[in-house]
């Protein structure tokens, strides 16, 4: 229906006495219009269905005055009142038709439906505005409350005779489910006190704001046409609902939901354990009436906007709703059964008094820690072979000991304990148990008495081979359970399901690895609370950021051995207490990367770990140039510091033999090594070089380098000199523009570019040479990283170095950032331009994390060097770095890393041009094998570094550390370790589509000269 935008317009200037431009926005039944009026305000006009009866629009228009008055700090909209003071006008509408409208005030803030990302602080808001309305709504009362119609929930049970219009059986039959269980509960619902609620907080009627990067807020609730009086959980229940829709986490997502509602209105138990199946009922009316409204209606998309949604969740296996009270109590800090409390008090009360496990005082058994900061267990976090489990703990000896509860351990190394489809998904790693490591064959003694709940054998790889569970009830008869795995499976013949045990009566022995699933003889010892959503298959080890509900349904079972919980309960240092003591005692201008750093302390090839497990892919270190931990590397290192590690002074075959590798690598005419302890040191040795050999002191150098922190290194490194502090520009430095053909003065259009740039360097010598410092030689990043990632055309650096060769300059190639493979295609970045060097400087990724730099020159250069005067470094060719060092060049081509360096790249680069394509905030993408930028810009083209900053923390959140470069920090930097895979490659393409899309037309905030702090229509200054 064509609705005449210009009448409606006047009737606002006619009533209201506003002047404004209308937009129609979405509605069901009634016209809506956003209204941007002249003096600057933005209102929104709603006018009513022919025939709405006047009641309901009262009843909103009342609810919203209660509100305002109760609880005048929650974002609902204001009223106005037309020219004659009314608040719902009758204005006949272009056919006559009377029809009753009113103006509201326009909220700002998107729709959280269309708002992305919908991080769980926003909706622990949220819950607390939708728990504070319903505390605002409790006292109001209207007549229109009690009102018969299709969408209050109490009502819900319309639906049971019309799931005959859902064809697809097996989904029938699911809403069938929901429908009985909703029977269920209906009447413990009708005990629940009434009230008046919002009733449709759903996606679309919530609103949200917040600038990219900054914690968004609730900014609105709107649309009170569903209002109802109904208990408020209904109000939860339904709100709940709609958050869970497509979240990527839906039950930490609904936990959040309640627990903030939780703390702006307290919640009962009783009223906890209703929310899920009042949700699911929603879900399922939503679903019912769409597919007949769209029976009736087949053109209009409005009815079937939540369906396809609705039915993913529904239909999601993985969401576990038997352990969902539970989840929801916990997130409320409520019991999580209604006997825990009572447990909890037995359990402490008995203390000391139940039968000893193993028939012995555990209380002196010391303890040992496979934690992931205090182990190496396993050597690959990945995959945890049998004979590696079979050893697990040895360090700690034959003999008894005791593994932590609540201890975070990465030997759940399998795809199994993997939430997600990466290898650095979240992972449940922490231990709900206390383990007792004890010879194969030691029996075990019941505790208390108890009936057998479960009693099997599991033959997985890793599992717990013979597992019982025991059923144990205190005197006032609540429930809970203890289960004991990785024992002899010779239980399953003596024990079923329903026999009794006796208090102190042996049931069981531990099994050896053959017998228990493969591990090193223990019993898991693991207490329950509860088993819904769990029944016999218990999750043994938990994901860390879920602690808030597995401490209440699996607790400590340290009363139950006799033990003081603070004995077997592990704590992790303390991230805040370390970040704390680093700013304590360390220079301030130490950065930390992530505006929520990242505490790290394990690592594997191109992943790292933090102190809780959680796993991260590793896409910014070039450091680990062969991955992070690497076998080899460790074997060398331990061997050689078995024997000894002295320096230069003395000969050893490892400094020969290193040398023989590192130019085995270079062209003919770079014949002589010096090995240093880090490329800062090998380029000031660089500079030491090329003035020797040329008598003169100039550099010429591209801006916004970076060579190192010595303070020669600063001199020639405008990244560091030229920033505020800075000691800026040295009087023997001339800097030249850096050769990016994307944002510099000659593009990619021009196939004159590359001696375009190379001409730039003729009027930085002469400049040299008038201030009479003469022209000692060229350095430059052979591909400048801190520069933004950039490719040099190619053909630019041999008319460089011919213009510097003339002049009688040296030539030097910095290759820290880009040699060794890297690149894929070219071992080094000079190969690819076509150049020859008369220096190499290669630093921190030859040491794979090893201090260790070298610098190769030729003879000619290294014989001017040689006046007499030693060079010595301490450490530099020590003969464990020389180990070290040719190590990585043989690791590098003994597992093909600089080809796997060209093909992920190349995958890389296909799927960050089609990014590219799609989003238009990246602006380009360049790069050669694992050596990537990606540009990010603002609409306007320019560097869109608060869009970069976003995008690097977004990253981080999905477990992808990458770094940002450029002038202007607005260049993503992707340079992983070489061992990167493409499972890693399409994670990151994955995350950075997800982020990218997030950003959608961000603009940064602008200076308004005009004084208006937002510019508005008809504010006459834009």
């Amino acid at each position: 229906m064509s609705v005449d935008l210009e009448f409606w317009a006047a009737a606002l200037r006619n009533v209201w006495g506003h002047e404004a431009k209308l937009e129609r926005l979405d509605g069901e039944y009634d016209l809506n219009f956003l209204a941007r009026a002249t003096n600057g305000q933005d209102y929104v006009l709603k006018v009513m269905r022919a025939g709405c009866a006047p009641d309901l629009v009262d009843m909103q228009v009342k609810a919203l005055e209660h509100i305002a008055a109760a609880a005048p700090g929650l974002p609902f909209p204001k009223v106005f009142p037309t020219i004659d003071g009314a608040f719902l006008p009758e204005i006949a509408d272009e056919t006559g038709a009377p029809r009753l409208a009113w103006l509201l005030e326009r909220l700002p803030g998107e729709c959280y439906a269309k708002s992305n990302p919908k991080p769980l602080d926003l909706i622990v808001k949220l819950g607390r505005v939708l728990g504070a309305t319903g505390r605002a709504l409790k006292g109001f009362e209207h007549d229109g409350l009690a009102r018969a119609f299709k969408w209050d929930l109490m009502q819900g049970g319309w639906i049971a005779n019309k799931l005959d219009a859902v064809e697809d059986p097996a989904r029938r039959a699911l809403l069938a489910d929901i429908v009985q269980a909703f029977a269920a509960i209906k009447p413990e619902l009708e005990t629940l006190p009434k009230q008046a609620i919002h009733n449709d907080a759903n996606d679309y009627n919530i609103l949200v704001e917040g600038a990219l990067g900054e914690p968004k807020q609730v900014s609105g609730l709107i649309d009170l046409g569903d209002m109802c009086a109904a208990p408020r959980i209904c109000d939860l229940a339904i709100c709940g609902a709609y958050i869970v829709l497509d979240h990527p986490n839906p039950e930490a997502a609904l936990a959040g939901l309640v627990q903030g509602y939780h703390a702006a209105g307290r919640l009962s138990a009783q009223e906890v354990d209703l929310i899920w199946p009042l949700l699911r009922m929603r879900l399922a009316v939503s679903v019912v009436n769409s597919t007949l409204m769209a029976v009736e209606n087949p053109e209009d998309p409005y009815v079937t906007i939540s369906q396809a949604p609705a039915w993913r969740f529904l239909e999601n296996d993985a969401v576990n709703g038997g352990l969902m009270s539970a989840r929801l109590r916990a997130a409320c800090y409520l019991p999580v059964t209604d006997g825990a409390d009572r447990v909890h008090a037995y359990l402490e009360e008995h203390r000391g008094e139940f039968a000893d496990l193993f028939g012995r005082d555990l209380s002196d058994v010391p303890m040992g820690s496979l934690s992931v900061e205090n182990s190496t267990w396993p050597q690959n976090p990945f995959h945890m072979p049998l004979e590696e489990a079979a050893r697990v703990g040895e360090e700690f000896g034959p003999d008894w000991w005791l593994g932590y509860y609540s201890e975070p351990r990465l030997i759940y190394a399998e795809p199994g304990f993997r939430k997600g489809p990466w290898k650095a998904s979240d992972r449940r790693t922490v231990h709900l148990a206390v383990d007792v490591f004890a010879p194969a064959g030691t029996p075990l003694y019941a505790p208390m008495s108890a009936r057998v709940e479960v009693v099997e054998n599991r033959t997985g790889h890793l599992d717990y081979g013979g597992v019982v569970i025991l059923h144990h009830e205190t005197p006032e008869g609540d429930a809970f359970y203890t289960l004991y795995g990785h024992l002899d499976p010779e239980v399953c013949d003596r024990l079923k399901p329903g026999d009794p045990v006796a208090r102190g009566a042996a049931f069981a022995r531990l099994g050896d690895h053959t017998q228990n699933g493969g591990w090193a003889p223990h019993v898991h010892f693991q207490l329950a609370l509860t088993t819904d959503g769990m029944e016999a298959d218990w999750p043994g080890v938990g994901d860390p950021d879920e602690m808030y509900l597995w401490h209440k349904v699996c607790p400590n079972p340290a009363p139950m051995l006799n033990l003081p919980d603070d004995k077997v309960f592990y704590q992790p240092t303390d991230k805040g207490g370390v970040l704390q003591g680093r700013q304590d005692h360390f220079g301030g201008n130490l950065s930390l990367t992530y505006d929520d750093p990242v505490m790290l302390v394990r690592g594997w090839k191109h992943h790292l770990f933090d102190e809780w497990g959680r796993p991260y892919l590793d896409a910014y270190n070039n450091v680990p140039h062969v991955g992070h931990a690497h076998p080899r590397i460790q074997a060398v290192a331990a061997d050689q510091l078995k024997r000894m590690n002295s320096n230069t002074r003395y000969l050893h075959p490892a400094q020969t033999a290193f040398a023989d590798k590192v130019l085995s690598k270079m062209r003919e005419h770079l014949e002589v090594c010096f090995f240093v302890n880090s490329g800062t040191e090998a380029n000031e040795l660089a500079l030491r070089l090329a003035r020797a050999h040329t008598g003169k002191k100039g550099i010429v150098t591209p801006d916004h380098g970076y060579h190192g922190n010595t303070n020669a290194a600063v001199a020639i490194s405008a990244y560091k000199f030229n920033k505020p502090g800075g000691i800026g520009q040295a009087d023997w430095v001339e800097l030249v523009e850096v050769a990016d053909d994307y944002r510099g003065s000659f593009k990619r259009d021009d196939p004159e570019r590359a001696q375009k740039f190379a001409d730039l360097v003729d009027p930085a010598i002469a400049a040299l040479q008038e201030r009479g410092q003469g022209l000692a030689g060229f350095i430059a990043e052979t591909f400048p990283s801190v520069g933004g990632q950039i490719i040099p055309p190619k053909g630019y650096l041999p008319a460089v170095y011919e213009k510097i060769r003339a002049a009688g300059g040296v030539c030097i190639a910095d290759e820290v950032q880009t040699g060794l493979g890297r690149l894929g295609e070219h071992y080094f970045g000079f190969e690819h331009q076509g150049a020859l060097p008369d220096i190499v400087v290669l630093g921190k990724p030859i040491g794979n994390g090893h201090p260790l730099g070298v610098l190769v020159t030729t003879k000619e250069i290294a014989q001017s060097f040689d006046n007499g005067i030693e060079f010595f470094s301490t450490f530099g060719g020590s003969t464990l770095s020389c180990r070290i060092g040719k190590e990585v060049l043989d690791i590098v081509d003994d597992e093909g890393l600089q080809d796997n360096a060209q093909q992920m790249g190349d995958k890389l680069m296909t799927g960050l041009k089609a990014l590219e394509a799609k989003h238009g905030c990246v602006g380009d993408v360049r790069g050669m094998g694992l050596f990537l930028g990606v540009e990010l810009i603002n609409p306007d083209g320019s560097e869109g570094t608060e869009i970069c900053k976003y995008v690097k923390n977004r990253m981080r959140d999905h477990r992808i550390l990458i770094g940002s470069e450029g002038p202007k920090d607005n260049i993503l930097k992707i340079r992983p370790p070489l061992t990167i895979e493409a499972e890693d490659v399409e994670m990151i393409l994955w995350a950075l589509d997800q982020v990218l899309s997030e950003v959608g037309d961000f603009e940064p905030a602008r200076d308004h000269s005009c004084g208006h702090e937002h510019h508005h229509h008809g504010c006459g200054c834009c």
